[in-house]
């Protein structure tokens, strides 16, 4: 799954964030990326599978024609520390959804 990516986004005008997943559609991340700001979201991360820690969510099936819309709410995304096997990561959440993008 060397395609599959996984953005957080958040749109100002709109005011609602957004985890989205790719899996198959683009070839590269700045290809997802690129779209969505064309789009006027901002893009707060960036992952892929090999650099996340999924909680929650789970992985989506390949998919060629589609965006994956993971969690969708109001306003920005919400950040806290999650304590996984003693080391302590920076986690994301939209809505009831929640992962890591390891830097």
């Amino acid at each position: 799954m060397a395609n599959y990516f996984r953005l957080t986004v958040y749109h100002p005008e709109k005011d609602l964030c957004a985890i989205l997943d790719s899996n198959g559609l683009y070839e590269k991340v700045w290809q997802f990326s690129s779209f969505l700001i064309g789009k006027n979201f901002k893009i707060l991360e960036v992952s892929n599978k090999d650099n996340m820690i999924d909680v929650n969510i789970g992985f989506a099936e390949q998919d060629n024609s589609k965006i994956l819309i993971r969690a969708v709410a109001h306003g920005k995304p919400k950040y806290f520390d999650h304590v996984i096997d003693g080391q302590k990561y920076k986690a994301v959440q939209v809505k009831d959804k929640i992962y890591i993008p390891v830097k």
